[in-house]
């Protein structure tokens, strides 16, 4: 198994009211395909303007990645909303932590 980064990660809308899990092996070329998508509506984060990235987890192994995902997108929006305030409590918009 060859080891490569992954991230899952959590966006936002602007006024941080939906929340979208994602998983992808670049991060800041995702969050440039959530970005040039807003508003378009051909899916949830072009819809809901999920793309500022408020936090993201690395992960060397793809299962890994994947499975944290998909235990994420189980939570309740209580939990998922404490996740994110382990590692950013004021919610900041972290592209340009990614991007810059």
């Amino acid at each position: 198994m060859w080891n490569y980064n992954y991230y899952v990660y959590i966006t936002t809308n602007y006024d941080k009211t939906v929340l979208y899990i994602g998983v992808t092996n670049d991060l800041s070329r995702r969050l440039f395909e959530h970005r040039e998508n807003k508003g378009t509506g051909k899916s949830f984060t072009a819809k809901y303007y999920c793309h500022y990235l408020i936090h993201y987890e690395h992960f060397s192994n793809i299962e890994h990645a994947i499975e944290c995902e998909k235990e994420i997108k189980k939570w309740r929006r209580e939990k998922k909303d404490a996740l994110v305030n382990s590692t950013n409590p004021d919610w900041k918009f972290l592209n340009d932590e990614v991007n810059g």
